[in-house]
């Protein structure tokens, strides 16, 4: 059963315990517009018996839901961002206290917005995920030492039509994860910035690593 809560955990969320132990727990980042619910049928289609926690940005964009601020399209409010970042890992940590899930073995699934959110917290703060599955994101920031991401496992979907990621901005996020050490793959799907059933597919293919 979904429980929702804002509570001392400081945002909206859902969290919906997992019915098999082996499956990992989704950490759901949802897109610009979005809520806590709106990403929840793709963490079912993607991890069958996965635990879920889903929690909605804070920062609102003409009443639309975000994680950050941004200047203008494709350019983050630096400062901003650092805060929600360190704002968002508080929260997963007090989240795995409350529902007892083990942070080696969370994943984030975000996307857009969400996926920049997600890639800023495994490079502010990359104890926090096991892994992540990052779907049309660009580079948040640039760290000034690089993070310790010896083998996560991390997977880039890129869209090869993305009218707002350009593919050069996919390629640095690679090289920049990789160059930390992160066991990454930029894989490129015929879909624009909107996902796609060839998104799911790879996606939950790549998942199945995490079920042991």
């Amino acid at each position: 059963m979904a429980a929702t809560a804002e509570s001392s955990l400081g945002f909206h969320h859902v969290f919906e315990p997992g019915s098999n132990p082996e499956a990992p727990t989704l950490l759901v980042l949802h897109g610009t517009g979005g809520d806590e619910h709106d990403l929840l049928p793709l963490a079912h289609a993607l991890a069958p018996g996965a635990s879920v926690l889903s929690p909605r940005g804070k920062v609102l964009e003409r009443g639309a839901p975000r994680f950050f601020r941004r200047i203008a399209e494709g350019v983050f409010d630096q400062a901003d961002l650092a805060a929600r970042t360190t704002e968002l890992n508080e929260f997963i940590n007090a989240a795995c206290l409350r529902y007892s899930f083990e942070l080696s073995r969370l994943v984030a699934v975000g996307f857009s917005n969400g996926a920049n959110i997600a890639a800023s917290l495994i490079l502010k703060y990359p104890q926090t995920l096991g892994g992540a599955l990052l779907l049309r994101a660009m580079v948040p920031f640039t760290p000034a030492t690089r993070p310790a991401l010896r083998n996560k496992p991390i997977l880039l979907l890129a869209g090869i039509s993305d009218p707002i990621v350009a593919a050069t901005e996919a390629e640095s996020l690679e090289e920049l994860l990789s160059n930390s050490n992160a066991d990454v793959e930029l894989r490129w799907v015929d879909a624009g910035h909107a996902l796609s059933g060839e998104d799911v597919q790879a996606a939950r293919q790549w998942l199945q690593q995490f079920y042991r």
